[in-house]
């Protein structure tokens, strides 16, 4: 009698891998039937600055727009699709078309320890890259209070 090593997480395995075969072709994302475009946005810090990096390739640098009110950064932009005549672009017969095109808009809370007078913003090769300063903490104010 031969004996046959008992793996529950194979079947799951397995069948996970048939459906992710199968949706392959389909949009991943309700963002892509749509037709919106939706920028990746790195966020990190180290001990002086906070920092954003978005991956924008497509848009030019006057498409951009960041701002700043009430310690919100906002980065809004537009992805312009070539000018389409018929459903198709000018002498072009498309077998697929999975690029996104849009505007967009992104918000971003900031914490209350930076200087928003202090950020700088780089644009090259398609990545969108923010510095804001971090600000001296505030040390906590301790004061005496009377018993009256």
């Amino acid at each position: 009698m031969t004996l046959i090593k008992f793996e529950p997480f194979r079947d799951l395995d397995l069948m996970n891998t048939n459906i992710r075969r199968f949706f392959d072709d389909f949009p991943a994302t309700a963002q892509e039937f749509s037709s919106t475009y939706h920028p990746k946005i790195d966020i990190y810090e180290d001990d002086k600055k906070i920092y954003f990096e978005a991956e924008v390739p497509g848009i030019s640098k006057k498409d951009l727009n960041i701002s700043v009110h009430d310690n919100v950064l906002t980065v809004t932009g537009e992805k312009k699709k070539e000018s389409t005549e018929g459903g198709e672009q000018k002498g072009k017969n498309f077998f697929r078309s999975e690029r996104s095109y849009g505007s967009f808009t992104r918000s971003f809370t900031l914490p209350d320890e930076v200087n928003t007078e202090k950020i700088e913003a780089k644009f090259n090769d398609g990545i969108l890259k923010i510095e804001i300063e971090k600000a001296a903490p505030k040390k906590p104010e301790q004061r005496v209070i009377s018993i009256n």
